[in-house]
């Protein structure tokens, strides 16, 4: 069998000292996460982010830097993921928006909020990503290239 990781994005919103996570329906009952979603064919990594935020809470998101790239494996019984990190700026809310199946809830939490609520994470990647951010790791978009044939 052929290893290959999931490839995902998400964002990192913060407005006012507040950041935008999602709450999610999973396996394991309702999450917070970071609006995120897996890269699709025929997709950049950038356009991927975008819509995934537009998708899970009605923002449109405009990507300013790559805050990481994070490659996270569990275990050998679960799936990998190779995370590409952004942050940017929301505008343009749509209220009336259906958001994605499986989606709950959005919310501005602070930072201490997400550590606090730390057993309620999708992942470790959440309060890192928020950790990444906060320290100010940003990287130029202009790392990321893409080339799709899109014939």
């Amino acid at each position: 069998m052929v290893w290959k990781p999931h490839v995902t994005v998400a964002a990192v919103i913060e407005r006012e000292g507040r950041f935008l996570l999602v709450e999610e329906q999973t396996a394991s009952g309702l999450k917070f996460n970071q609006p995120a979603g897996h890269l699709e064919e025929n997709e950049s990594l950038i356009e991927a982010v975008k819509r995934e935020v537009f998708e899970e809470t009605a923002w449109q998101f405009e990507p300013e830097a790559l805050v990481s790239i994070q490659l996270w494996r569990r275990n050998s019984k679960q799936p990998s993921y190779l995370r590409y990190c952004f942050t940017g700026q929301c505008h343009s809310h749509d209220p009336h928006h259906p958001l994605d199946d499986g989606i709950f809830a959005t919310h501005w939490l602070s930072s201490e909020e997400i550590l606090t609520q730390a057993k309620r994470l999708r992942s470790p990647l959440v309060a890192i990503a928020v950790g990444e951010y906060l320290k100010g790791e940003r990287y130029p978009l202009a790392l990321l290239k893409s080339f799709l044939d899109h014939e």
